[in-house]
């Protein structure tokens, strides 16, 4: 039964990782990607900063998942 929670909460989140990392937009930012222009280099602000730092928390507990269903 505990391999089949951990299974589970890999599954979720990948899932979630997945769609975190398909919402990043490659080299242009968020705010381009809704017509805004920027120039090339830029810092991350506002809602683009919180999906980067979501994204390696994510990545994060996906990752503890994985070690922990290796050792069980």
């Amino acid at each position: 039964m505990g391999k089949n929670v951990i299974y589970i909460i890999q599954i979720i989140f990948g899932i979630i990782l997945a769609v975190l990392i398909l919402l990043q937009s490659k080299g242009t930012g968020l705010g381009s990607t809704f017509g805004g222009e920027m120039g090339f280099y830029r810092t991350k602000r506002g809602f683009e900063k919180l999906l980067f730092y979501t994204t390696i928390v994510i990545a994060a507990f996906f990752l503890i998942s994985a070690f922990v269903g290796l050792l069980l």
